[in-house]
């Protein structure tokens, strides 16, 4: 099923994801293309949308605290010296067009736009692939490139003075339960050594399912992962960890997360074989 304002991805023929390409959202949260409902093969549902405790929250999509000091996550910005700060500095990413629809997946143009200027444009490659009879991959693809005459640089509240807060990039909010999900890498667990590690994958394993977030490209692996799950179920990739990142004219930022959808709590052995059949070279 698809229209111009949803597709559904398919994997074996079963629905296991929808598209908004054009939300009707209030302005302070950051409006933008997301995925959601994103379910396992069994049909258990592992996002969420517009949460209470963060409405600006999307399932997954790609989301920027700060372009050049505008917001693309949504919410208030970090603000050094002064905190969360309710500001009218929102931008919003603008669907233009499908280059490929498919029922596995697709690839679509975004414009950002803020302050009624486009700053950046996106090609966004998202597929859907099946892995067992259990467990599938999205594979999700974004290239940011400035479209302005002049350079930008990308930030998160973390450049901008708050420690440990370096999200903006990829992110995955995923479904809240009665308790907060296990969380563990190749070689680690738990939500504090998890968070801010620069490793090969994360895992999130709820009360029947587990999320298995991959870097996929040498440039992401080099990102380190934000996660979250004492607070609410989150887990996203960094683009401005330490410093912000430079987008000069011209230039494009690229980075590619595989994300395995599995039913169950996978173990660590499952996860990473999991993830070598699913990221591929």
């Amino acid at each position: 099923m698809m229209n111009n304002e949803s597709l559904v991805l398919r994997v074996a023929g079963r629905p296991v994801g929808r598209y908004i390409t054009r939300p009707e959202l209030a302005p302070k949260l950051s409006p933008r293309p997301y995925l959601h409902p994103v379910t396992t093969l069994a049909g258990t549902a592992v996002t969420e949308l517009s949460p209470a405790d963060h409405l600006h929250h999307l399932g997954v999509g790609v989301a920027v605290p700060d372009v050049e000091g505008h917001n693309f996550w949504g919410g208030r910005t970090y603000v050094r010296d002064q905190g969360p700060t309710e500001l009218d500095n929102h931008g919003a990413q603008r669907h233009s067009a499908f280059q490929l629809r498919d029922p596995d997946g697709f690839v679509e143009e975004l414009r950002w736009v803020a302050a009624g200027a486009e700053l950046l444009r996106e090609r966004r490659t998202v597929a859907a692939t099946e892995l067992t009879e259990t467990a599938w991959a999205l594979d999700f693809t974004f290239s940011l490139t400035n479209t302005t005459s002049e350079p930008l640089s990308i930030g998160s509240p973390a450049t901008n003075g708050r420690p440990g807060a370096a999200y903006g990039g990829f992110f995955w909010r995923a479904r809240k339960e009665a308790e907060p999900p296990a969380v563990f890498t190749a070689d680690t667990e738990g939500e504090e050594a998890a968070h801010g590690a620069r490793t090969g994958w994360v895992a999130l394993a709820g009360a029947n399912w587990t999320l298995v977030f991959a870097g996929a490209t040498d440039l992401t692996r080099r990102d380190p992962w934000f996660v979250r799950t004492a607070e609410y179920p989150g887990v996203g990739s960094s683009l401005a960890p330490e410093e912000r990142l430079p987008v000069p004219a011209g230039e494009t930022v690229v980075r590619r997360v595989v994300t395995v959808v599995a039913d169950g709590r996978l173990g660590r052995g499952e996860a990473a074989a999991l993830v070598r059949k699913a990221v591929s070279p």
